[in-house]
């Protein structure tokens, strides 16, 4: 005899009550070119821009964003890719706002319209302690926004490992089972998705608002 299903489950306990976002490809869009154009000649720009990561930038500044410091990253990118490149990573790290043009299309209103709604929101960025300010400084609405940010570079651990997660679950006092986390990146999607966060890849903000709304976020 088959045991009856109990259909009294309060569906409160697992509405989605809080939504995390990712930074960098999510709330804001990262170029490196903008910040080169006019001051590098155009041909090492493209090497530099290229996915092929000729001079070390995508791995310098995975560094930084885990929390070693930019005085320790620019000595082995110097060491390695010469003067040239290390002139050129200084000059990212000095100016990286130029690096981030624009807020993605719609974000702020999803933001906006979730905080509206009664929902959390929140922010969880690999992202180095020593340029995160830029972020709210040339977007301040953002940081009005978010009721609160973890940042890798200044925990000195980073996405898609699970204690970044737990960190950012207890300080914002937030129950997985009911937190919904955006990445553009697929890996630190399955990262939240280990700690019982509902993971979602990003792709824009019709796709995340048409997810939210599919797990019953009433926007």
């Amino acid at each position: 005899m088959s045991k009856p299903q109990n259909n009294n489950v309060d569906k409160r306990d697992t509405e989605i009550r809080d939504v995390m976002f990712d930074f960098c490809g999510v709330l804001l869009e990262l170029n490196y070119r903008p910040c080169f154009e006019g001051h590098f000649p155009s041909a090492i720009i493209d090497q530099v821009c290229s996915d092929r990561d000729v001079y070390g930038f995508f791995a310098a500044e995975a560094r930084m964003d885990a929390g070693e410091d930019f005085a320790v990253v620019i000595k082995d990118v110097e060491k390695e890719y010469g003067d040239k490149a290390a002139t050129m990573f200084r000059y990212y790290i000095e100016h990286y706002d130029d690096a981030l043009p624009k807020t993605i299309d719609g974000m702020e209103t999803l933001l906006t319209d979730l905080r509206k709604a009664g929902y959390g929101v929140w922010g969880l960025t690999n992202w180095s302690a020593e340029t995160f300010h830029f972020a709210f400084e040339k977007f301040p609405q953002l940081e009005r926004l978010l009721q609160g940010t973890v940042v890798s570079g200044v925990e000195k651990m980073h996405k898609p490992n699970a204690d970044i997660f737990d960190l950012a679950l207890s300080r914002f006092g937030l129950d997985a089972g009911r937190t919904v986390f955006f990445d553009d990146t697929q890996a630190n999607v399955d990262g939240a998705k280990t700690v019982g966060i509902k993971g979602i890849h990003f792709s824009d903000a019709v796709q995340a608002r048409t997810a939210l709304q599919s797990l019953g976020v009433r926007i």
